[in-house]
């Protein structure tokens, strides 16, 4: 097994090599070939007769060969010890950390099943790491770089994929007014902790007409004004400060969990599998669709 894992390296590297000597040919032959002058200093007929003697007068010759790389080949010390600090990281992005039950798929209202997992996960995690008591969970869907997470086993890679960012986890208390209005914000980003009505307007765009926050039995709770929430989210989204997310920049006793956002999803399916739980891809009622869908776009005519 360990020459198979260095073989498949090693192809990567001289395919590397490989790219790279091509192109340094390349360029070395087309530099050999001496450039026609700005201004013919012959007749017409006669500079191009000289140049395209010029051009047939070049030859190139190429040989190719191939050589199978597999687990025949021999281990080289040398490669092994260069991959070592290298070569347990890949393996470990390979770990099974998890069984996802159904697919996992980032698309329409609040992105979709994926964004319910992520948004479930740093909830569930915050809620261990902070000592106050997280109400809300809200992160931006464009961080979620994997549209779709197929059912099976869940590796440490597929993770990684979705999360490649260093964001961290952070917490931000904020008043029943600013948490009404971050809430309310719209169906586009994922969060975790209220239930949010929307509708489909004119304009064909969503449109948020009420919200609530959940709470342990799964009822409906509504904000309290003059209350003060935890919530969690991402440091990128209260550093923008700007935008949807300015709003954050007005909250207090800002306190970073210390914890990135990746490691803190890769934990929850960590606990979740350790309790023999499966991961589920799910649609709940966290977003709730009143009257009818958007309206159908009628192709132009032909």
């Amino acid at each position: 097994m360990r020459n198979v894992f260095t073989g498949r390296l090693v192809r990567s590297l001289l395919l590397l090599s490989i790219v790279s000597i091509g192109s340094s040919m390349l360029f070395a032959q087309s530099a050999a070939i001496e450039p026609c002058p700005a201004t013919p200093t012959t007749k017409p007929g006669a500079a191009g007769a000289s140049i395209g003697a010029s051009i047939n007068a070049t030859k190139i010759k190429s040989k190719a060969s191939e050589t199978v790389i597999d687990s025949s080949i021999a281990g080289d010390r040398a490669v092994e010890l260069m991959l070592a600090p290298y070569s347990e990281k890949v393996r470990a992005l390979s770990t099974v950390i998890g069984t996802l039950e159904g697919e996992l798929k980032k698309e329409g209202v609040g992105a979709g099943t994926l964004g319910n997992f992520v948004t479930d996960a740093i909830f569930a995690e915050a809620k261990k790491r902070s000592s106050k008591k997280v109400a809300f969970a809200v992160i931006n869907a464009g961080g979620l770089r994997k549209n779709e997470i197929a059912e099976g086993q869940l590796r440490a890679s597929d993770i990684f994929e979705l999360l490649p960012f260093e964001n961290a986890l952070l917490t931000i208390d904020l008043t029943g007014v600013q948490l009404a209005k971050l809430v309310r914000l719209g169906t586009r980003d994922a969060q975790a902790g209220a239930r949010i009505q929307f509708r489909w307007n004119e304009q064909n765009r969503t449109e948020v007409i009420g919200a609530k926050l959940i709470d342990a039995n799964s009822g409906e709770v509504d904000i309290d004004s003059n209350a003060v929430y935890t919530i969690v989210t991402l440091d990128y989204l209260y550093k923008l400060k700007s935008g949807s997310y300015a709003l954050l920049q007005d909250g207090q006793n800002v306190t970073p969990l210390n914890v990135t956002l990746r490691d803190a999803v890769m934990d929850y399916v960590k606990s979740e599998t350790a309790a023999g739980r499966r991961i589920r891809a799910r649609l709940d009622d966290r977003f709730v669709q009143i009257g009818p869908g958007p309206a159908k776009v009628e192709d132009p005519p032909q």
